[in-house]
């Protein structure tokens, strides 16, 4: 049986005072990851319209394999350096997608 594409939804709150320097940063890793991941198959990056320091990121892997080959690319760990002091909080999830 083969695997099922494997979702990641990550939830972030960026402190207010590294909003504007953080979006650059995720577009470009999530840029990145669609260009130079061939395991990554969606990377959207969605801020709410209401509060410009809440995040949403809906990315689509193969499998789980590529996303953890994700957390190891050189364009993924130089966001995570980065960005780390902007970040109030990060919640993510994972689910398995049923449909393709």
């Amino acid at each position: 049986m083969p695997s099922l594409p494997y979702v990641v939804v990550v939830d972030l709150l960026i402190k207010p005072e590294h909003a504007e320097a953080f979006l650059p940063l995720i577009l470009e890793n999530a840029a990145s990851s669609l260009a130079q991941e061939p395991g990554c198959l969606v990377f959207d990056v969605c801020q709410t319209d209401d509060n410009a320091t809440k995040f949403l990121l809906y990315e689509v892997y193969v499998d789980e394999a590529a996303f953890q080959r994700h957390l190891k690319t050189e364009h993924f760990l130089y966001f995570d350096r980065q960005t780390a002091p902007h970040v109030a909080s990060k919640a993510v999830r994972t689910l398995a997608r049923l449909q393709t």
